[in-house]
């Protein structure tokens, strides 16, 4: 996935373009980077900004453009009106999702957006987004709504909307005890998710959460599970904050490694000639386990599927622990014997499919879904793990593919297994 970062530079490296360049590391994807304005700034004060000139903003826009595929834009801080009004220009008849981050004061102080900005930003910017992502602060100055209270949420909200943002997220706010919630506000309906509150004051949970919803919603969530998603991933942010300055702390993600190879893998297998054509009408879904799982949270999949759409598979769906059920249970199940299969993916059943395996020297093995006792049917998310308890049940080695020809009711399927997920893509490009 490529994501399109439009901002600020923070030479911190907490916020702004920086920050979106560590997030985008930690979901294992590709950030593009437009920087609108450069700002002095560290953990302790801010000290000054000062815009890119508006050719040199256009000029790197261009550069993006003309070379890239950019799956999805995040807009942060736009600072003057000659940058909104070239960015406008840019993004107006871009058919991607544009996430826009009102960036107007940062936690350090220092102003991110001028007064004489305010209107070209309403005018211009807002209308252009798919959702716009302000705190509570950045809401009341927006809308020109003062939220005293949680139904106030609403009317702020609106507001926006009729300036033409289609969605609206109004991030942290506190009106229950001990949590800190986001109000989601979509076709005129308000929903708030709630969090836990974290102590302290951190530098950059903004621009993650933008970021992260961004990269959620190139993923084709909806926007509330978008919303959960980027929740989460704040959280770990800023459970992971590091005091590296003399300031408060900044917000930090540790690179994933199993994300990032889960990432790639999908990525390859997208790229494969035909790979569509293995798709079956339960979709697919690919995982990555931790070593050693002792549940489907330890196990990296896709919260949505991998959907055909046309000739090309496409993912529908953000990767996140226990973002697969089924998959995901095949590989626990299959570790308990073998502790080096931590990965899988699932495929459309076809004898020709098998002989192609057979024929590439694959270990295959099989069981049959009517032999299943009536107890396991009847137990919910208990078939597979008993299924494939039933395939390697006298297995010395771990096999390549395991399958069955389906039941009443049940799609046949073959799920082919790895050490890892580029293991797993490796098997399948030499049938295809």
């Amino acid at each position: 996935m490529n994501i399109l970062s439009i901002g600020g530079s923070d030479p911190s490296s907490g916020a702004g373009i920086q920050g979106d360049v560590r997030v985008a590391s930690a979901l294992g994807v590709n950030c593009f980077s437009v920087i609108t304005a450069i700002t002095s700034q560290n953990s302790t004060k801010f000290s000054d900004a000062e815009s890119v000139s508006p050719r040199m903003v256009e000029r790197q826009i261009d550069s993006v453009f003309s070379d890239f595929e950019v799956d999805a834009v995040t807009v942060g801080m736009v600072y003057d009106s000659s940058t909104i009004q070239i960015v406008h220009s840019k993004l107006r008849d871009k058919k991607i999702p544009i996430i826009l981050d009102p960036v107007i004061e940062s936690t350090t102080g220092g102003t991110l957006l001028k007064k004489t900005a305010l209107e070209q930003f309403r005018k211009l910017l807002i209308p252009l987004c798919f959702v716009i992502t302000p705190n509570v602060s950045e809401a009341q100055i927006l809308s020109g709504v003062r939220i005293a209270k949680e139904s106030d949420l609403t009317r702020a909200a609106k507001k926006l909307s009729d300036l033409g943002a289609k969605r609206v997220v109004i991030t942290g706010h506190k009106f229950a005890k001990n949590k800190v919630s986001d109000f989601v506000y979509e076709d005129g309906k308000g929903i708030t998710i709630p969090g836990n509150k974290i102590r302290g004051e951190t530098h950059g949970s903004g621009c993650t959460f933008a970021f992260a919803l961004c990269y959620a919603v190139a993923s084709k969530n909806t926007l509330s599970d978008a919303v959960k998603f980027a929740k989460g991933i704040t959280y770990q942010s800023m459970e992971g904050a590091q005091r590296i300055g003399r300031g408060i702390k900044i917000t930090s993600l540790k690179k994933d490694k199993i994300r990032a190879e889960l990432s790639s893998a999908i990525k390859e297998f997208e790229s494969l000639g035909e790979s569509y054509g293995l798709i079956p009408e339960c979709q697919t879904n690919f995982v990555y386990s931790k070593q050693n799982p002792k549940s489907l949270s330890d196990v990296l999949g896709v919260s949505g599927r991998i959907v055909k759409a046309g000739k090309r598979p496409v993912v529908a769906g953000n990767l996140e622990y226990g973002g697969s059920k089924h998959v995901a249970t095949a590989v626990i199940t299959m570790q308990k014997k073998f502790p080096k299969i931590r990965s899988a993916l699932n495929i459309r059943y076809d004898q020709k499919t098998i002989e192609k395996f057979q024929k590439t020297k694959n270990r295959i093995a099989s069981y049959d879904r009517a032999d299943e006792p009536d107890k396991t049917k009847s137990k919910e998310d208990s078939s597979i793990s008993w299924g494939i308890k039933s395939a390697i049940k006298n297995s010395k080695s771990a096999p390549d593919i395991v399958y069955h020809r389906g039941d009443i009711g049940k799609e046949p399927m073959i799920i082919v297994f790895g050490e890892n997920p580029k293991q797993v893509v490796t098997k399948i490009s030499k049938i295809l």
